[in-house]
């Protein structure tokens, strides 16, 4: 699968991209829990901070997954099934007024290409991928 010149490292570069961006956000998610709570309260999410803290630690543990390729398919599929969930109940620019609607469409944009960054390492969940420790294919 990996035969192609530099198709290992590229992966590995693609797995650390990928998976420390989204660790990084959810460290976020634990170091500035109360505008996080604020502003999923104002998205009328349920149990706010419960919400942000959750997602905190679903995101580091997706995105370490993706890393370390230490059961793959689970961190890629939560992350999927999380960011499309986040793109449409935080980022619903549709409900937006002007520069929120536009900044909200960005958001809700990054989380659904997101998602399918997500898809393509579940989509190879299954195979042993380079440089990584391969547990729970």
């Amino acid at each position: 699968m990996f035969e192609t010149a530099g198709a290992d490292v590229a992966f590995l570069l693609a797995r650390v991209l990928f998976g420390g961006v989204l660790a990084f956000m959810g460290l976020n998610h634990f170091t500035s829990v109360e505008p996080m709570v604020g502003y999923a309260e104002f998205k009328r999410l349920p149990a706010p901070k419960l919400s942000v803290l959750g997602s905190g630690g679903l995101l580091v543990f997706g995105g370490l997954s993706v890393i370390t390729g230490i059961i793959p398919s689970v961190g890629a599929g939560a992350l999927a099934l999380f960011l499309l969930a986040s793109a449409v109940t935080m980022h619903d620019f549709w409900n937006a007024e002007s520069e929120d609607a536009q900044n909200e469409m960005t958001s809700f944009l990054k989380n659904v290409f997101g998602a399918g960054g997500a898809l393509a390492f579940l989509a190879l969940a299954g195979v042993a991928w380079p440089y990584a420790l391969n547990i729970g294919l």
